[in-house]
């Protein structure tokens, strides 16, 4: 039987790239419901009347539910049941706005791989995650450092 899983520390190589589809379509209700319940009380994702008054005319997809699903996008390619912990999110960038029913998409590249050296069975990898519109517009772009299980300490 085929279990789907992540990958484990010694899977990952430098260089590859993986895409992750299918993509997530946002909807109203994703973008109010984040929006809320994160206490974000910002119009520009709320407030439609406002929001036509500002530059994109329109309500913008709350960023951290873009960038929060751009992470979620890979989770069952890379990391399900691999995972020991995340270490950190860098260089997070919203080149361009996300709008209801736009189709978010994931793609990832792994930028590095080492054993750690404090806990043994583990390694740390650094991977760029990049979330495409389905016009193939960049609208997110993170660095994500993350704990994995190695083939030999694997819980």
């Amino acid at each position: 039987m085929i279990e789907q899983r992540g990958l484990y520390l010694e899977e990952f190589v430098v260089g590859e790239r993986y895409a992750h589809r299918p993509g997530r379509t946002v909807t109203d209700a994703d973008n109010v419901v984040f929006t809320t319940l994160t206490m974000n009380a910002q119009a520009l994702h709320l407030d439609a009347a406002y929001a036509a008054t500002q530059p994109f005319g329109r309500p913008l997809v709350n960023s951290m539910w873009t960038l929060s699903t751009l992470v979620g996008l890979s989770v069952a390619q890379l990391t399900q049941g691999t995972l020991v912990a995340q270490l950190g999110l860098t260089d997070v960038s919203f080149p361009a706005p996300l709008f209801v029913g736009d189709t978010l998409s994931a793609e990832t590249e792994v930028v590095s791989v080492r054993p750690s050296a404090s806990r043994p069975g583990q390694g740390v990898v650094v991977m760029a995650h990049t979330g495409r519109s389905q016009n193939d517009e960049v609208v997110v772009t993170a660095t994500r450092t993350v704990l994995m299980w190695a083939l030999e300490g694997r819980a």
